[in-house]
């Protein structure tokens, strides 16, 4: 496993295994431990999926000393603000059964970010979290707010893979040393993508698949990848991608696939009032 180095000093596996929409009270637990099995250090998981019980006792029962587990959750916006913050926070760890997370995310940037990040910062520094982060962070939110924070967000987990390549937001955190996160890295399984001839050619050329040669890609441009499988082919096969490297020809190739569209756009109107709306986590 290859290691990135925040701007905070701590280190975070490059490939994370994702648990978006995998179910609480077995299944998650089934894949986590399995990914673990694989080769897995990093799993990312959030209050708003609904699973950090079963991350929290695959991570425990795993075998495997708990400092070399990265796991991240998230905070969901139902909680922003200071004292709720605070208090979510609290609840996670209680989820997860242990003691600190090496990660933790304002889940959605609306609402009182600015008191939930400082509930953060608190944390930190109470030795309940190691690195504190956002997500979904489009370019212009991204330039609202952090400059408002006391301390840099160590990652901002975003949509990003070949079609949408995050160049304009890149471009503003690489100023401050903040990593970029990638959710959805193979496009939600877009088969337009995954059946690219240029990508089709470059996996037959090094015995991969197409979505190894996506996640290489990936991983090469700097991204750390959160790729979420629960079949245990896919769960393995995304991980082994360390054997090979693309050339620079190649990696350009990639980057003439960007389109500059995701599927989901931070910015439009109403959608931090939908999600809080239409999504609550607790009473």
């Amino acid at each position: 496993m290859q290691y990135v180095q925040l701007n905070d000093g701590n280190k975070i596996p490059t490939v994370g295994f994702g648990v978006f929409q995998i179910e609480n009270d077995g299944p998650t637990y089934d894949a986590v431990k399995y990914a673990l099995k694989v080769g897995y250090r990093h799993i990312d998981t959030a209050a708003a999926y609904f699973n950090e019980s079963d991350v929290g006792r695959a991570v425990k029962n795993s075998g495997i000393e708990r400092e070399e587990i990265f796991v991240t959750s998230k905070l969901w916006l139902q909680d922003h603000g200071y004292e709720a913050a605070k208090k979510a926070v609290d609840v996670s760890l209680q989820k997860l059964g242990l003691d600190y997370m090496d990660l933790y995310l304002i889940h959605q940037p609306y609402g009182d970010v600015l008191g939930a990040w400082q509930a953060l910062e608190e944390a930190k520094h109470a030795g309940k979290i190691k690195s504190i982060g956002v997500s979904n962070m489009s370019p212009k939110i991204y330039s609202e707010l952090v400059p408002q924070f006391s301390t840099l967000p160590a990652v901002n987990q975003v949509e990003c893979n070949p079609t949408f390549q995050q160049k304009e937001l890149r471009y503003l955190m690489d100023k401050d040393g903040v990593k970029l996160e990638a959710w959805y890295p193979l496009g939600h399984g877009d088969k337009k993508l995954l059946e690219n001839p240029a990508i089709s050619a470059m996996a037959k050329k090094y015995g991969k698949n197409a979505g190894q040669i996506i996640l290489r890609f990936e991983v090469q441009e700097g991204f750390i990848i959160l790729p979420k499988s629960t079949n245990p082919e896919r769960i393995a096969g995304n991980i082994n991608i360390f054997d090979f490297e693309l050339t620079s020809d190649e990696i350009n190739t990639i980057r003439a696939m960007d389109t500059g569209k995701g599927s989901h756009n931070p910015d439009a109107p109403g959608v931090g009032d939908n999600l809080l709306r239409n999504y609550k986590i607790h009473d």
